[in-house]
Parts: C-alpha cells; structure tokens; sequence
C-alpha cells in the first residue's frame, strides 16, 4: 500500500494564519464600533483595534510576499494583500475625518473580503 503525500507550498500555512487574523481583527473592530457607541471606553478598544487591524493588513502583505516569492507560490495574494492594505488605509484616514457614511460599509466590504479571500485559500491549499 502506497502512501500518497501531497506538496503544500512554503508559507502557506503563515499565509491562512495572516488572512485569519486580518479576518478576526476586521471583525473585532466590527464590535468595539458597537461598543464605541454604548460604553465610554469603547473609543479606545476602537482606536487600538484600528491599530491592530493595520498591523494584521500588513502581515498579510508579509505573509503573501514570502508564500509567492521564495515558495514559488502565485503572485494573485500579494495583489489582494496588497488591495486589503489600501483598504485599510482609507479607514484609517475615513475613520480619523469622522465619514461613517464610507466608513461603516467599507468595513463591511472589508469583511467580507477577507472572509472570501480566508474561504478561497483554504479551498486552493486543501489536498485534493
């Protein structure tokens, strides 16, 4: 009996892990906004959440760069890393001039991207 292994390319694992986060972070933001408008210390869960998420952005970009680069991966993460990431700057800017008319359903875009991107990559890095 033979036994059949199939190659995961190199980063792949780092890459889910980063959308993951990204996922659970633009989410997170999602409920310190609830919080923002009920409790008084929700402008401050908001602001570091906001923080958190840029970071996330960026360790998507990292993570994608070293999944397509060394591991001989598709470029196609980097160009949505990169897109999530320029996302995630305009909130920060909308979120700092107070536009919640762009902000709130550019986050919700946001998530549900990055929901399909988590989605997609699963389904492209599952063994057949």
């Amino acid at each position: 009996m033979a036994i059949r292994t199939t190659a995961v390319p190199r980063g792949t694992t780092f890459l889910q892990v980063a959308i993951a986060l990204q996922t659970a972070t633009i989410f997170l933001q999602a409920v310190s906004a609830g919080l923002l408008l009920t409790a008084h210390y929700g402008q401050v869960m908001h602001s570091v959440g906001a923080r958190v998420m840029y970071g996330a952005s960026m360790l998507y970009v990292l993570a994608a760069v070293l999944a397509w680069k060394p591991g001989g991966g598709s470029p196609r993460p980097v160009l949505n890393a990169s897109g999530f990431l320029a996302l995630a700057s305009a909130q920060v800017v909308l979120g700092i001039a107070h536009v919640p008319a762009v902000h709130v359903p550019l986050g919700i875009l946001m998530f549900g991207l990055s929901v399909l991107a988590l989605a997609r990559h699963r389904s492209e890095a599952a063994p057949s």
